[in-house]
């Protein structure tokens, strides 16, 4: 079978020797005899996946014991209702940076719960920017925002300064360059864009923030319930974390530093070409440009009718998942951890035989 370009905005490409440890994980687990998928989750060669993938979030990211883990389910989208019941204070007051539809989502759940003060925005402007000038409420309990928009391409290329808590849903870019992750009471994200396939959430939270909330939060909300009983308060998604661990072997193995930089140069080789290339133009402002997410659209003028052509040169390619969100249209190419960086070179060599036959 003919290779694909995988460019899929999530869930998303993962390392190849990941996908060969986890299918003979699905037949036969640890000599055990059952398959990972059939075996309890509270066995003891599950609990030391969890245990193991756990111990290395807190690892790669260099956090000491005043910080808890925990591999839960729902997606971020139940991680904007969990952060907001588990950061509430007693000034029932919170900030949120609008940076596109998750972000709008998170703000969307925390108004159940207080009184949610949007101290920026970029809706103005289509989300294509990151706002860079607001003020923090010195008596909001908590600071939240999302790191990296996969809808709009645009990406905080510094974390926001501030004396309060912060949050951050950090689904589509964790793990992705180094960062100094003690910066935050809570990290929270979907496994599925660098970290795993769908089904797990990570979530990263300092100690001194369980139980601090004073609101009555169902039991499956409670943080501290689920650090009580090392994410197994409930059966978690076993093969998600499994392999979310694998990955995180792989992410250890190569280390921050080096997973930056090859992120660094994959997203430089589709702007360039972006910025190049008279046929397309980017949608978000230059220094705020995603390097997970590059989106774009054709240039001014052109035939809408030539995105149907793009996107079949590109499959003539085996270049999958490039169709931009439906609420935006255009292309997303997704670049995540695990993409290699000769098929972002297929997909400029496919953006430049374009500008060929069409310009």
């Amino acid at each position: 079978m003919s290779r694909v370009h995988n460019f899929s905005a999530g869930p998303s490409i993962l390392p190849k020797e990941v996908f060969e440890e986890a299918s003979k994980a699905v037949i036969e687990f640890n000599g055990s005899g059952l398959s990972l998928l059939e075996m309890s989750h509270r066995s003891k060669d599950f609990v030391a996946v969890m245990e193991e993938a756990r111990a290395l979030v807190k690892e790669i990211y260099g956090l000491g014991d005043d910080y808890e883990v925990l591999f839960l389910q729902g997606g971020a989208s139940l991680g904007f209702l969990i952060s907001a019941y588990n950061m509430a204070g007693a000034n029932g007051k919170s900030a949120y940076i609008n940076t596109g539809t998750w972000a709008k989502s998170a703000i969307k759940e925390a108004k159940f719960l207080s009184d949610v003060n949007v101290i920026a925005s970029s809706e103005e402007k289509n989300f294509g920017y990151i706002p860079k000038e607001y003020t923090v409420p010195a008596d909001a309990d908590y600071l939240h925002f999302t790191s990296n928009n996969t809808i709009f391409g645009t990406q905080f290329k510094a974390f926001p300064d501030a004396n309060v808590p912060l949050v951050c849903d950090m689904s589509s870019d964790i793990f992705s360059k180094e960062i100094d992750a003690t910066k935050f009471d809570l990290i929270y994200g979907g496994a599925q864009k660098n970290m795993g396939p769908a089904g797990a959430t990570v979530y990263i939270v300092k100690k001194d923030v369980l139980g601090r909330s004073p609101l009555k939060m169902p039991t499956m909300m409670n943080l501290k319930i689920h650090v009580e009983k090392e994410s197994m308060f409930n059966t978690p998604p076993v093969f998600s974390v499994y392999v979310s661990m694998l990955v995180l072997r792989w992410i250890k193995s190569l280390g921050l530093k080096e997973i930056g930089r090859r992120n660094d140069e994959k997203a430089a080789t589709i702007y360039d070409e972006i910025d190049r290339n008279g046929m397309f133009k980017g949608t978000a402002a230059t220094e705020d440009r995603s390097n997970m997410n590059a989106c774009f659209l054709l240039a001014d003028g052109l035939s809408e009718d030539l995105d149907a052509s793009f996107l079949d040169m590109c499959k003539q390619a085996n270049i999958s998942g490039l169709k931009g969100h439906r609420s935006v249209g255009g292309f997303r190419a997704s670049m995540y951890n695990a993409l290699p960086l000769d098929s972002v070179q297929t997909l400029v060599e496919v953006m430049k035989a374009f500008e060929t036959k069409f310009g």
